[in-house]
């Protein structure tokens, strides 16, 4: 536990056999009580590599897709009783040991999320972020902090911190199963009034990192646009879209359809 807070590492995983066991190395386990890893219906040896790390392993007998995948990681965290839950990708890419400092936060009342921003700093082209995906990134957050008002850093890192009253009341389950839920979950937090922070945290872009091609970067970049024109117009009350109605669906209650351990 983390001051007084039960903390839980969830890993959304694909074909993430040569570098689950480093990235589950790395995470401080003094102060996390569990690491749980969803396995989005991989094609290597992803499944036996996390039964053998002694991880709760949940398998999908299908591909849901990224976003399909978390949905399904922060509904066991609940089911599980978490009070604060961290997103790391087990491709390596983003630093493990910083999980007591993103968790230190929530549990001490300073943020509702904290992302890892790889921004901060010099991080991601020192770690090998392609100098097109550098642009973008930069691009997309310029745009998405005049369409909803904030000052972050950075909208799309893959390390993130959310407490247990953050994952109950967003309607996750309204979001995209592809990669544009993370953006979609990300505004949602904002427009519901949680509290969102950033640490920097340095990347690692190697071989066997993940990664999207340019087409579906394209219509990520588009989705992304969409999310934000989505949350302006909802911000002047002109339309309410499902991703933003606080009615929906929310991961507690995807939890209890679910019945997950």
């Amino acid at each position: 536990m983390i001051h007084g807070k039960r903390l839980l590492v969830v890993l959304p995983a694909y074909n993430a056999e040569r570098t689950l066991e480093r990235t589950c190395s790395e995470i401080p386990r003094d102060v996390v009580d569990e690491v749980i890893l969803v396995d989005d219906a991989s094609q290597d040896g992803t499944v036996q590599v996390s039964r053998k790390l002694g991880l709760p392993t949940l398998v999908h007998e299908r591909n849901l897709g990224y976003g399909g995948n978390q949905k399904t990681c922060y509904a066991a965290a609940l089911a599980r009783d978490a009070d604060i839950v961290v997103m790391i990708h087990p491709d390596y890419q983003y630093e493990p040991r910083l999980v007591p400092a993103m968790a230190s936060l929530l549990a001490l009342g300073v943020y509702d999320v904290v992302l890892g921003s790889r921004i901060i700093g010099k991080g991601a082209r020192r770690g090998g972020m392609p100098r097109y995906k550098y642009v973008a990134n930069r691009g997309l957050t310029l745009v998405q902090n005049l369409l909803l008002g904030e000052k972050l850093t950075e909208y799309h890192t893959g390390c993130r911190a959310f407490s247990r009253r953050v994952l109950e009341t967003l309607p996750l389950a309204a979001n995209s199963d592809d990669f544009l839920f993370d953006n979609q979950m990300l505004a949602q937090a904002l427009f519901f009034g949680f509290r969102v922070g950033e640490v920097s945290c340095p990347t690692r872009y190697q071989p066997d990192s993940s990664s999207i091609d340019f087409r579906r970067s394209t219509r990520y970049g588009l989705g992304v646009l969409w999310t934000s024109l989505q949350y302006r117009a909802a911000r002047w009350r002109l339309v309410r879209p499902r991703i933003f109605d606080h009615r929906g669906p929310d991961a507690a209650a995807t939890a209890r359809r679910r019945r997950l351990p």
